[in-house]
């Protein structure tokens, strides 16, 4: 990599063309924090709040929604008069917000930018602190597509991730959204947690399929340094998780998926036809965002930033009338190039052959040839068994 870090001064932030564009708003509470999860994420005790829904302020939704107003206006100011075809609104737990609050969140976003005819508004929720009333708020402020967040089904997995929502509420929330109006539905699962079973997984996928989502997400459970499941993993009193048993869950669920009509388009990624999140799209196809929010991260020419982490820091920058930035990095040629190869394979439009070097090529031909990679219109795709071994076909094709 020749990524370059600036040591000083202000990014330019200038978009490099007229592609797409979208805003990414990071929502940094949580009712209370799950053992596997490093996000920028705070609950009111990790605040010194002792209510996130109390007096406004840096560490409060109200005090974040008055600082994420005023970033939205500077952020304006660089990017000037361009449709936002996308916005997604992540966390955390965006739906701790309520209906109201997330409309509010996209009135800001309407105060600043003209959104796009059909523009898809996205907001994650966690299943127990939604309702149909909220779903009906979303809806009529605009809100185009819905993401679940439901892990899995089994009581007993749940438990080893610390979440706390019942298993029956995930698809409930699922129903609830779609009598709502929502097209687009997403429940996003995890596997491979230690205890969970084949049957587990088998009657988690059901669950959302039954529920009638469009769309599931699925990745298999990442240890993550700091957080409360690696101190487990490390004081032996839980299992990391096993390989071969993500290898046969990953089968497991897109033979369950596609036999539904839910089809791979990124290797995490399910949904019916015309049910692909646009948003996530835009990053994958190396489109432009803009992060708004705590430690949110954006992307406009060749530049990348990332936000200060912590939500009263963030409330103190913008109240100076500043960009809340923490730092950046100039992206070279080469570094745009391993990102793309690294984003794009992983699509089921795959890789074009015409954005290879001549070295890339021949390794390219050496996968195919080894059954990791499909030439097709062009393009290089990922078979069945190069999706297992996805990052280790990354690594060979940009050796």
């Amino acid at each position: 990599m020749n990524t370059r870090t600036a040591p000083a001064g202000r990014p330019e932030l200038a978009r490099r063309g007229d592609g797409a564009f979208g805003i990414y708003i990071h929502v940094p509470f949580c009712a209370t924090r799950c053992g596997y999860c490093d996000f920028n994420t705070y609950t009111a005790s990790e605040l010194g709040s002792g209510d996130l829904l109390g007096p406004p302020g840096g560490a409060t939704p109200d005090g974040w929604l008055a600082a994420l107003r005023v970033e939205l206006r500077l952020a304006a100011e660089r990017v000037g008069s361009v449709p936002v075809q996308t916005v997604f609104v992540g966390g955390g737990t965006p739906s701790l917000l309520g209906g109201a609050g997330l409309a509010a969140v996209l009135g800001a976003v309407r105060d600043n930018f003209e959104l796009a005819v059909e523009a898809e508004v996205t907001t994650e929720a966690n299943p127990e602190s939604t309702s149909p009333e909220m779903f009906a708020t979303l809806r009529e402020a605009g809100y185009t597509r819905v993401s679940l967040g439901m892990q899995s089904a089994a009581p007993q997995v749940l438990a080893v991730l610390d979440r706390k929502h019942s298993p029956g509420r995930a698809p409930a929330a699922a129903v609830e959204a779609m009598a709502a109006g929502f097209e687009h539905v997403n429940i996003d699962l995890i596997y491979g947690t230690p205890g969970e079973t084949d049957d587990d997984l088998r009657r988690s996928i059901d669950v959302a399929l039954d529920a009638g989502v469009d769309h599931v997400s699925a990745y298999s459970l990442i240890v993550e340094d700091g957080t409360a499941l690696a101190r487990k993993v490390r004081r032996g009193e839980i299992a990391r998780p096993d390989d071969d048993v993500l290898a046969r869950r990953y089968e497991l669920l897109d033979s369950r998926l596609s036999a539904a009509g839910l089809h791979w388009y990124e290797v995490s990624n399910w949904s019916r036809d015309g049910g692909e999140c646009r948003h996530n799209l835009g990053y994958w196809n190396g489109g432009e965002w803009w992060g708004a929010g705590p430690g949110a991260h954006g992307f406009l020419g060749s530049t990348r930033w990332w936000n200060v982490k912590h939500p009263n820091t963030y409330a103190q920058k913008v109240g100076e009338n500043r960009l809340p930035i923490a730092d950046f990095e100039e992206l070279g040629e080469t570094d745009r190039h391993v990102e793309e190869v690294m984003l794009r394979v992983r699509l089921r439009d795959g890789l074009p052959v015409a954005l290879l070097d001549d070295g890339e090529r021949d390794r390219a031909e050496t996968l195919c040839g080894e059954g990791l990679l499909v030439s097709r219109q062009s393009s290089l795709v990922l078979t069945d068994r190069g999706r297992l071994l996805a990052d280790g076909v990354v690594r060979d094709l940009l050796a």
